[in-house]
């Protein structure tokens, strides 16, 4: 394993924490413009319909999938910039 690579591990791991929490709160602002209300539903929640427990879903993934990518991209370019390498 390349020197970069195992440097960047806790890196990663710190900035995969970071990014879910900037997520879950994109995504709880998101839904209350989505939907009025403050609490998204889950899957289990037997008040709310289908429609709102997948619309809820594909939101929240696709929320997540954006910020986990431009934190990991923006770490790793920050590893570059510091070491001069690509940490993959």
């Amino acid at each position: 394993m390349k020197a970069s690579k195992l440097a960047y591990k806790p890196v990663g791991f710190a900035l995969g924490a970071i990014s879910g929490m900037i997520a879950g709160a994109a995504f709880k602002q998101a839904w209350k413009l989505i939907e009025g209300e403050g609490d998204a539903p889950d899957a289990l929640d037997k008040d709310r319909s289908w429609q709102q427990i997948l619309l809820a879903a594909a939101v929240q993934g696709a929320i997540f999938s954006v910020v986990k990518a431009a934190v990991e991209r923006s770490g790793a370019q920050a590893t570059r910039y510091v070491t001069g390498t690509w940490p993959a």
